[in-house]
């Protein structure tokens, strides 16, 4: 049954939203939410309306040479870092020092930060919430939980204030297993959810769900005591099959399987949790054959960038939509909603709810 009471607020969500209607990959947190109940929203598709860019952030900043594009990570609409760490083409070295810059105020302006090691073979930043990390091979990690002010070394592994910001509950590599994280490692729970090709986890609430893919078929399965036990939950079977299944958390608390096609291009399955141990699948009529990336945005919303462009699953139809994005754009959604779209050349920040979003687009480069 469908909760009436619902459909009003869900009106109102959606139609400004869908009426509005490579800087890298992420690795993202889920932010905390308070339990809720996991009861699926019906949404209901509006008109579409040209979208523009509502603010440029534009900074040049006086580089010591050609610097090519940042690596740009947010962790926020307002915090966010750079590293620029090739010139003209060629990898760092003694003649292309890795140069460091942060911002608090979204793109507005940005301050330079003592890179700890900007002399190495390969130069990498990671970002989450209170930690920063820079990998500079062959030397080891570097991180910082004072936004940059000093950093603490570390060789081999991830260090573990990076990797427990990753989340309390985490699949440990190599195992085929889901840990505990304690403060210095991921402890294996002394019962595992029996999911062939476990691959993923994902916590809301007093829920776990853990996720993976056999075969080409979906599986997964629900703990409600901290991973003392598990139920395993049937997943209805999609269209084709599914190479990856991965647990994504919306941010209002909605929770989603998005299986990844074999060739990791073909558009994706969906499924929301439905409650008590359900899953519904989430049809999407109308799509294109591929997609890039895929982030739910609340509401039972699905934004998706691929090379027909930029559209939103809604009410079991896939939507063209005229956002300021690219098929190019790879979305993630930051710790307070926030939709961060990172394109070739530039960071466009998708500020709002759900689909009724403020656009504003960063680009950060040098003279």
């Amino acid at each position: 049954m469908i909760d009436r009471k619902l459909l009003p607020a869900v009106a109102l969500l959606l139609v400004p939203a869908l009426a509005a209607c490579s800087i890298g990959d992420v690795r993202r947190t889920p932010p905390t939410r308070a339990p809720r109940s996991h009861r699926p929203v019906v949404t209901t598709p509006a008109p579409l309306r040209v979208v523009d860019i509502d603010e440029v952030r534009r900074t040049r900043l006086a580089l010591p040479q050609r610097y090519g594009p940042p690596f740009v990570e947010f962790v926020d609409a307002g915090h966010g870092y750079a590293l620029f760490a090739s010139c003209d083409g060629q990898p760092p070295g003694r003649d292309c020092t890795a140069l460091l810059y942060s911002t608090v105020d979204g793109g507005r302006s940005w301050q330079p930060l003592p890179h700890p090691r900007p002399v190495a073979e390969d130069q990498q930043l990671y970002a989450a919430p209170g930690v920063l990390a820079l990998l500079a091979e062959p030397y080891g990690w570097y991180t910082s939980t004072d936004g940059g002010a000093s950093f603490t070394h570390t060789s081999g592994s991830e260090p573990p204030v990076l990797m427990g910001a990753r989340g309390r509950f985490q699949v440990i590599e190599g195992q085929d297993a889901i840990g505990e994280w304690d403060g210095g490692r991921l402890r294996p729970l002394a019962a595992q959810p029996s999911v062939p090709g476990l691959n993923s986890v994902g916590e809301e609430g007093d829920l776990l769900v853990a996720a993976g893919a056999d075969g080409g078929r979906p599986y997964a399965a629900i703990s409600r005591n901290q991973g003392r036990s598990w139920r395993t939950t049937p997943v209805p079977v999609p269209d084709g099959e599914v190479a990856v299944l991965r647990t994504v958390l919306a941010p209002d608390g909605g929770i989603w399987l998005i299986g990844e096609r074999p060739d990791r291009t073909g558009f994706p399955a969906f499924w929301r949790f439905a409650g008590p141990a359900a899953w519904a699948r989430v049809g999407a009529v109308g799509h294109p054959a591929q997609a890039r990336s895929v982030a739910p945005i609340g509401a039972g919303l699905l934004a998706v960038t691929g090379p027909d462009g930029v559209g939103v699953v809604a009410g079991g139809r896939y939507y063209h939509v005229d956002w300021p994005l690219t098929g190019d754009h790879y979305l993630t959604v930051l710790v307070d909603g926030t939709i961060a779209a990172r394109g070739p050349d530039d960071v466009i920040l998708g500020i709002g709810w759900t689909a009724n979003r403020r656009w504003v687009k960063v680009t950060l480069d040098g003279d």
